[in-house]
């Protein structure tokens, strides 16, 4: 059996996801390449600082996607994520290049000094919103030998959301990673049926029964059922943020002058360290994004333990939620 890869020690450990803005060529872009990269620099920062395990550079905003990004797709994600490799040194950083680019981010991961890469359509086929998606674990693993770049992982999603899978009715969730496991997926991704869905915990029992790597969760895990996944290797988490504009600063969370809007990019989390119970209860309590502002913090609370003496109070304000002790 191979040795625990990424994440294979680990319990609930945290993933961010830096979504960066649509990329040049694609239909949405409207910023330069250089604000795009220091705007996902910026994110990742806040990312690290709120005590996240690692990050995945997802290029999600390059609507619609294709099976067949360009090369200048590949060559702004390899510039963005070398930027967030230099922000983040120490944290363990993958990259997913939609749709299906399973080559070009491993090509990306190899020259920004990544660790893994998310991959869809490792084994078995299915019928997704760009169109058939055919596996690639045999051309993907060969292509990784070919390039030196054995030490990138893979972890790769199963049964994925936003899919229709009629062509493997038969096939169960725990087969499939089973068969992705044979394949030498270095872990596996579970996921609801779409963005902000949740997986059913009984498939991450089932996953995590039939194989001995890595399982992640990679939708839909909220701080009302983050207790579902305490099981799982590693969280996932990206759209359950409520983020908020670059220029709030401390001084305005203390204050209660935070944007109830959610189109920023830097995650509230961010802030916690800084507060105490009294900023909390005179500011937060009224805030309209009391939830999703504790939300990274009670996942890490829960999964790690980490409560500090200023925010303790922080967690048991949520005691209906979870309980600030963390897992048994």
């Amino acid at each position: 059996m191979r040795p625990p890869g990424l994440f294979g020690r680990l319990k609930a450990a945290v993933v961010g996801v830096v979504h960066v803005g649509a990329l040049p060529g694609t239909p949405r872009s409207s910023l330069p390449l250089t604000q795009i990269i220091d705007q996902a620099c910026q994110e990742a920062e806040a990312y690290k600082d709120a005590g996240v395990d690692g990050l995945i550079v997802e290029n999600m905003h390059d609507l619609p996607y294709t099976v067949c990004p360009g090369p200048e797709v590949t060559a702004a994600m390899t510039v963005i994520s070398a930027a967030v490799r230099q922000t983040c040194p120490h944290l363990a950083l993958g990259v997913q290049i939609l749709c299906a680019a399973n080559q070009q981010a491993i090509a990306v991961a190899l020259a920004a000094g990544l660790d893994f890469i998310r991959a869809e359509g490792f084994v078995f086929s299915h019928v997704a919103d760009e169109g058939i998606i055919n596996a690639c674990a045999g051309n993907l693993l060969r292509y990784r030998k070919q390039v030196g770049a054995e030490n990138i992982q893979i972890f790769a999603d199963i049964k994925k959301k936003h899919s229709a899978h009629a062509l493997t009715a038969d096939v169960s969730v725990a087969e499939t990673a089973s068969a992705a496991e044979l394949f030498l997926a270095d872990g596996v991704v579970l996921t609801g049926t779409a963005t902000g869905s949740p997986a059913d915990p009984r498939e991450l029992k089932e996953v995590k029964h039939a194989v001995k790597i890595p399982v992640l969760i990679g939708s839909g895990v909220t701080l009302e059922n983050v207790r579902n996944y305490l099981d799982a290797n590693a969280l996932i988490i990206a759209s359950s943020y409520s983020f908020v504009p670059l220029q709030t600063s401390i001084s305005d969370v203390k204050n209660c002058q935070v944007p109830s809007n959610t189109q920023g990019v830097i995650v509230m989390e961010t802030f916690l360290p800084k507060l105490t119970a009294a900023d909390y209860c005179r500011g937060f309590g009224r805030s309209t994004n009391t939830a999703s502002l504790n939300f990274l913090y009670a996942v890490i609370t829960m999964a790690y333990g980490r409560v500090s003496d200023g925010n303790v109070e922080l967690c048991q304000l949520h005691s209906n939620h979870l309980s600030e002790s963390g897992p048994e």
